[in-house]
């Protein structure tokens, strides 16, 4: 059974830095593309940043110079380096895993203030 987990979310003054980790189990991970999405209140879910599983990273335009997408694949593991945040990154963070068909977390909240 795939698990998908994320973790590191949390609240943070505007400017500030968090990252957030993805752990995927049940399955293999190495081969497989991972992303990052989020969802604010009362809007549609959106593309943050993708990685391939050869560790090309693709980025939203409105995180692009601020957020950073890695994988650590000995660990089962994506990160999201999240700086400079703004009070418009205030959502719910959802991790893709993609192999064959998407596996998603439950997520992760991420609240910037102002």
């Amino acid at each position: 059974q795939v698990q998908v987990v994320e973790s590191g979310g949390g609240l943070v003054q505007a400017g500030g830095s968090l990252r957030l980790s993805c752990v995927v189990s049940g399955s293999i991970f190495s081969v497989a593309a991972m992303g990052w999405y989020r969802q604010a209140p009362g809007k549609q879910r959106e593309l943050v940043a993708t990685i391939t599983s050869g560790g090309r990273p693709n980025y939203a335009d409105s995180v692009k110079g601020r957020f950073t997408i890695s994988r650590e694949n000995t660990k089962n593991t994506v990160y999201l380096q999240m700086n400079s945040l703004k009070p418009e990154d205030t959502a719910v963070y959802y991790c893709r895993y993609n192999y064959y068909r998407d596996y998603w977390g439950q997520g992760t909240q991420v609240t910037v203030s102002s």
